[in-house]
């Protein structure tokens, strides 16, 4: 009997984890894994604040597939297409001709992407906070805002390179904020042209609160601590437009910035929508308790999905409650959902996924932090040591978990580095700009 391909389509949390738990519980002899992801690595998401401030090394908060999945076949590519009715994928890879591949069992965990709207200027202006290249690019461009200041003539113009927006109070604006405002106030020894009080970070939220993930009381205690630090709240309040480095908000104030990070939210891979699998409302695959793809009661065979883009029941709440896009919830989820696939491939059967929400915990820079867990509300400094702990031991790998605790142990005994690395971004612009162009010669 030939093995059965189990096809897993992203390598984020769901994914990453899923495969490695498939292949030490089925054999090749059993089952072929097949991991199909654009990126050669996995990102460690909760780090991207801590690396764009220059905590961690950005290479520290990734996960390279072909180390991790040793076990797993890896395909460098995109799925653009699933026909489930079929049991086909077609695969984009890097370089070369679109490819079908046929699975017997299929993981949907493409994961996220920015949620956006229709805001003038953003999509010229905006910079987002999904990926470690944007962590990176973020980082280069704020400490590159302060080399501008310091050397421009044009009050106007200083004004605006040391204005930072951020839109979206939620996990990855509050930590990305925080972070980034850290690592300007320590960089600021470095710039005697610069003073503390012409820096100003406004965060942009549309809702009454921030961190609504730990709770009221600590989203109030982590608003105070911000506003404590000069950072601009404006709740209740939108980003109306950017237009040109333009800010207008929707409280009927007008500033000029040179940085608008969006961070307000998420939502399912678009690549869904080029599937045969059935949709919620808001483009989330639907899914039962057991993680399987269903469209109603009809379980789609062989179909599987977790994470940001599944649509699963919380079984913990009252029924008509989902599952939040966290990551506490994929990691469990993706476990839950290697088991089930291992079950049915042995002719067994798939259990139910059911974890409750132990709570959140958030971090508000170097030593600072909120947090929420089993109803034991923490903040400062044990907050913030519980943060780093929970997700040091959910990094995966031995050698990332050394790599950060390393990271972290360097730069509590050296001070931070604030240097950018801008040209990272234009890497080619030297070489070609001293390099002569020769002209095409017509007719030969």
């Amino acid at each position: 009997m030939s093995p059965q391909r189990i096809l897993v389509v992203g390598a984020g949390h769901v994914g990453l984890y899923a495969a490695l738990r498939l292949s030490k519980k089925l054999s090749p002899r059993r089952a072929e894994v097949v991991v199909v992801d654009p990126q050669p690595h996995m990102t460690y998401q909760p780090f991207l604040p801590e690396a764009a401030a220059g905590n961690i090394s950005p290479r520290h908060s990734v996960v390279p597939l072909r180390r991790e999945l040793k076990k797993c076949r890896i395909v460098s590519g995109e799925v653009t297409r699933i026909e489930h009715a079929r049991k086909t994928v077609t695969i984009q890879p890097i370089e070369g001709p679109a490819t079908e591949m046929r699975y017997d069992h299929i993981v949907v965990a493409p994961g996220s992407v920015s949620r956006t709207l229709p805001v003038p200027g953003l999509r010229e202006r905006g910079i987002g906070f999904k990926t470690i290249g944007e962590a990176i690019y973020l980082r280069n461009h704020i400490l590159d805002q302060l080399d501008v200041a310091a050397v421009t003539p044009d009050e106007a113009f200083r004004r605006a390179a040391l204005t930072f927006v951020f839109v979206g109070g939620g996990y990855a604006g509050i930590e990305a904020l925080a972070e980034m405002e850290d690592m300007v106030r320590s960089a600021l020894r470095y710039y005697p042209e610069l003073r503390q009080e012409e820096v100003r970070f406004v965060l942009v939220e549309a809702t009454r609160r921030i961190l609504p993930e730990v709770g009221a009381s600590m989203g109030a205690y982590a608003a105070r601590q911000l506003a404590a630090r000069g950072i601009d709240l404006r709740l209740e309040v939108r980003l109306e437009s950017c237009v040109g480095g333009l800010v207008k908000l929707s409280d009927g104030d007008a500033f000029r910035s040179e940085t608008v990070v969006w961070t307000a939210g998420v939502k399912p891979s678009p690549m869904l929508e080029r599937t045969d699998l059935p949709l919620g409302p808001r483009g989330h695959v639907t899914c039962l308790p057991t993680l399987q793809v269903a469209d109603g009661d009809r379980v789609l065979d062989g179909a599987w999905s977790a994470g940001d883009c599944a649509q699963v029941p919380d079984l913990t709440k009252p029924p008509g409650a989902w599952c939040s896009p966290s990551a506490q919830h994929a990691v469990r989820q993706a476990a839950v959902l290697a088991d089930n696939i291992a079950m049915v491939v042995h002719g067994g059967q798939p259990k139910e996924y059911r974890h409750k929400y132990v709570g959140s915990v958030a971090g508000l820079g170097l030593y600072k932090g909120v947090a929420n867990v089993y109803g034991v509300k923490l903040k400062g400094f044990p907050a913030w040591l519980m943060h780093r702990t929970y997700h040091m031991s959910r990094i995966p790998s031995f050698n990332r978990k050394v790599r950060v605790v390393a990271d972290w142990t360097l730069a509590f005994l050296l001070r931070r580095e604030v240097v950018a690395l801008g040209q990272l971004h234009t890497p080619r612009d030297e070489f070609t700009h001293v390099t002569p162009e020769i002209p095409e010669k017509v007719g030969v």
